[in-house]
């Protein structure tokens, strides 16, 4: 069978600038996080990924994330310092409603397990998985709160630090991918834009899958 046409190529190319144009940023950024492989970042993306995991919008989640950071949950440690009311308001101030004591619970389970296993420092988890992407996704599915959708997002958002793990398009990427009409494997998308900017584009693309207008604006925008 034969390669993808230039012309097929030059498309996908305009599709992709077009959407990163509107939606070329990270559900961590949209948390207030800037990403960087150091242990408050990488523990805050964490945070966010199992919040975003849960049946909940994302915009809902992000927010509610940014409350917990504001409120100086930024650290396993200081988690686990907070009381499980402070978590639970602070969720609450993010209209993280539904699902804000179990998640409180889990935050505080979570950043313990974090703290006596790891120092708090994901780096270590990463370090003791031999940055093995297999062996990294088992060690993060024992945090709780964190499940397989959660360990993708967080590991789609960190890929830009954590290479080992990149090129990562997870389910929800490939949907937003098929929906405008670009490739649906990873490695083909990953061909479209410069390695650093695989989280981008993959968080850019979980967008397109959940939000149709999305879609009609990156059309609209190559009209």
């Amino acid at each position: 069978m034969a390669g993808p046409t230039h012309h097929g190529k030059a498309k996908d190319r305009a599709t992709v600038e077009a959407l990163l144009q509107a939606e070329g940023h990270t559900y961590a950024e949209d948390a207030g996080i800037k990403m960087k492989n150091t242990p408050q970042p990488l523990y805050q993306a964490l945070v966010a990924a199992c919040l975003l995991s849960a049946r909940i919008k994302a915009s809902v989640a992000t927010a509610a994330a940014h409350e917990l950071f504001t409120a100086g949950m930024r650290s396993p440690r200081r988690m686990c310092e907070a009381t499980w009311q402070q978590r639970v308001d602070a969720l609450g101030k993010g209209h993280y409603r539904r699902y804000d004591e179990r998640t409180a619970t889990q935050l505080g389970e979570g950043a313990q397990l974090l703290l006596d296993r790891y120092g708090g420092d994901l780096r270590r988890l990463r370090d003791e998985a031999s940055k093995d992407p297999d062996e990294l996704r088992r060690a993060l599915r024992r945090i709780p709160g964190l499940g397989p959708v959660g360990v993708d997002i967080f590991l789609r958002e960190v890929q830009a630090v954590w290479p080992e793990v990149s090129p990562l398009f997870d389910r929800k990427a490939l949907d937003g991918a098929r929906r405008l009409g670009l490739p649906e494997k990873p490695k083909a998308l990953a061909a479209l834009v410069p390695r650093e900017a695989h989280a981008v584009f993959a968080a850019a693309l979980v967008r397109a899958a959940l939000d149709r207008q999305v879609v009609d604006e990156v059309v609209q925008a190559q009209r």
